[in-house]
């Protein structure tokens, strides 16, 4: 029997207050409760429909983006199916900007930074100063890390910033033609099959598999890519030049 809760123990279970409940309702994004009496009751998929909801804010999605998304997903959905929306959407890597302390920062640094290195991290995009003198949004935390080992490079820093933009552009054409092609063609079998309950089970386990797999894909690809570029990069004439082992020397 699927459980049925009032409004105000859907707000509990979902940690979204009544209020709210009420305006997504008014919205069209939730479906109306079953109204027995003077209480109107709600299930588990409305449920799992607030929970993609806020998973979709969580991602940066604005309102308007969010009835958009939803109006592609009939109100009676199951919880199963959206709960392949919910993995479709998981991050691969935690963006939620994070507000520290100067100390803070300098800890996870591990260094005092100069106002220099503050500012070059700014450029990058890898944090913002705070309305707080004293607090730093890390925009990505995981970013700080990789921002810190770019400035330790003895580059000058006008090519660590050319290098981490050519990195992004680059990464974002993969990623979409990567996001593109699982679309047309593992998502679009699930679709023409009629959407069965055991395929959707198997393509949310697929898509944890997935994240490592790729990323490895990715990392393993580009060092082989750098590989070739290296030997692209010296001219014939100086390879033809190089003296080869066991090659007379008169």
């Amino acid at each position: 029997m699927v459980d049925e809760l009032t409004i105000a123990g859907l707000a509990a279970r979902t940690g979204i207050s009544v209020r709210t409940i009420r305006f997504y309702t008014g919205l069209g994004l939730l479906p109306p409760p079953a109204v027995r009496g003077r209480l109107g009751w709600y299930d588990e998929c409305h449920a799992a429909r607030l929970q993609l909801i806020r998973d979709l804010q969580e991602l940066g999605f604005t309102l308007a983006a969010i009835e958009g998304y939803l109006a592609r997903i009939p109100l009676d959905r199951s919880p199963e199916d959206l709960a392949l929306h919910r993995a479709l959407l998981a991050p691969w890597l935690p963006e939620q900007p994070e507000t520290v302390r100067r100390a803070e920062l300098d800890s996870r640094a591990g260094r005092v930074l100069d106002d220099d290195e503050l500012s070059r991290l700014v450029t990058l995009g890898v944090i913002r100063r705070d309305e707080d003198a004293d607090a730093w949004t890390l925009t990505s935390p995981a970013m700080l890390s990789y921002g810190l080992s770019l400035l330790g490079t003895e580059m000058d820093f006008a090519v660590q910033l050319a290098s981490k933009q050519i990195i992004e552009a680059h990464t974002s054409a993969l990623a979409t033609e990567l996001v593109a092609l699982f679309h047309n063609t593992v998502l679009r079998e699930y679709r023409e099959r009629g959407r069965p309950p055991e395929l959707r089970d198997r393509l949310i386990a697929l898509l944890e598999q997935l994240k490592p797999v790729t990323v490895d894909g990715v990392v393993t690809n580009f060092q082989l890519a750098v590989n070739r570029a290296i030997r692209e990069s010296v001219p014939a004439s100086a390879e033809a030049s190089t003296p080869q082992s066991g090659a007379s020397h008169d």
